[in-house]
């Protein structure tokens, strides 16, 4: 993959085949740092399977033996001097199961990857999972500040609209693009 909106799409679609019905992104610019933060509130993972994850060779889809997602988030994460942190609480063990999956990465590194196109990949995830709710969040430390919240959008647009809907996923794209255009 080669760059970040392409990670947070797999790392969110994990989140989507754990059967989270809520799931927040979150991405925080800091001092040329970039935190990405992906929460859902899925069936969540046991602490030997978070474990495992580091391993490319560990997998619990059943379509395939291998999961490169995770590794290769801590790879681009480390190159740049950052980190990866994953805490998952199984629906097995605890009432308030999920998963948040944190990296971190120096954006002004060399080996910094591009964040690619955010506002599709937020499509992306709506048109797919329409019954999910997704909360977005983007602010860096120089003012900007963009999200939605498809919350929001149910209430207003009640049970007769689905979110994929063509109308839907084009209001949505440009309401992202004007936040953006606007900082």
């Amino acid at each position: 993959m080669t760059d970040l909106s392409l990670y947070i799409l797999d790392i969110t679609m994990n989140s989507v085949r754990a059967g989270a019905k809520n799931i927040a992104v979150k991405l925080e610019e800091i001092n040329k740092v970039l935190t990405v933060t992906i929460t859902d509130d899925g069936c969540g993972m046991t602490a030997e399977q978070v474990e495992k994850l580091s391993n490319p060779f560990f997998t619990t889809r059943t379509t395939r033996k291998v999961g490169l997602g995770i590794p290769f988030l801590r790879m681009l994460a480390e190159q740049t001097g950052g980190t990866v942190s994953i805490v998952s609480k199984s629906e097995k063990e605890f009432e308030d199961h999920g998963t948040t999956v944190s990296a971190v990465f120096h954006s002004d590194h060399i080996d910094f990857v591009p964040l690619g196109d955010l506002i599709e990949t937020m499509i992306t995830l709506v048109q797919g999972s329409p019954d999910i709710d997704f909360v977005y969040s983007h602010t860096s430390d120089d003012g900007t500040a963009v999200g939605m919240d498809t919350r929001e959008m149910r209430a207003i647009l009640g049970d007769d609209i689905p979110l994929n809907s063509y109308e839907i996923l084009q209001f949505i794209r440009g309401f992202l693009k004007d936040q953006y255009a606007q900082n």
